[in-house]
């Protein structure tokens, strides 16, 4: 049997798998078909998994598209406040 160390398990791992032969052992079609379920299982799970990840940079970059377009705005929004702050008699805002 493979065993693959410190690798993430690749669908045709699980295909190419070959276990020894026993001679009161297990249906060999029955574990290949069942090996079969579990690798297309983990290909499906491997291309969600790179939809995720995907589409969580994309909402990154665009989360620091907004960040750097509104934060001029802030800054000013925010030294206005102060500044009215300042100018009014009672040191109230206006």
């Amino acid at each position: 049997m493979i065993y693959l160390s410190g690798e993430r398990l690749q669908a045709h791992h699980i295909r190419a798998v070959e276990f020894d032969r026993r001679w009161r052992g297990l249906d060999p079609a029955q574990v290949h078909a069942y090996l079969d379920r579990v690798a297309d299982e983990i290909d499906r799970l491997h291309r969600e998994l790179t939809t995720a990840n995907t589409e969580a940079e994309r909402i990154r970059q665009a989360l620091r598209q907004w960040q750097s377009r509104n934060a001029d705005g802030r800054q000013a929004r925010h030294a206005d406040c102060r500044s009215a702050t300042h100018d009014h008699p009672t040191g109230e805002r206006r």
